[in-house]
């Protein structure tokens, strides 16, 4: 009977311990994740707000500004709190 080529007799690949390895690191990694997509996200979603607002009320570039800057001020903060809150 022929042998599968990448398995021998009395060798298993370790994929549970690679698969517990990935999930320690991923549950590891996940408050820089989340801290990274605040960041991002809060710089996203305020500057949208701020852009929506500048076009509707015609206040070009100003509210835009202002929430680019709130944006960055809520992503850091949060940023801040993820990081510190050991």
């Amino acid at each position: 009977m022929a042998q599968k080529s990448g398995a021998r007799k009395g060798r298993s690949f370790p994929i549970a311990g690679s698969a517990k390895s990935l999930q320690e690191n991923v549950t590891r990694s996940a408050p820089a994740a989340v801290a990274a997509y605040s960041l991002v996200g809060g710089i996203m979603l305020f500057g949208a707000i701020g852009y929506g607002l500048d076009r509707w009320l015609g206040t070009d570039p100003w509210l835009m500004l202002t929430g680019l800057l709130t944006g960055m001020t809520v992503g850091f903060y949060e940023l801040v709190k993820t990081t510190w809150s050991k």
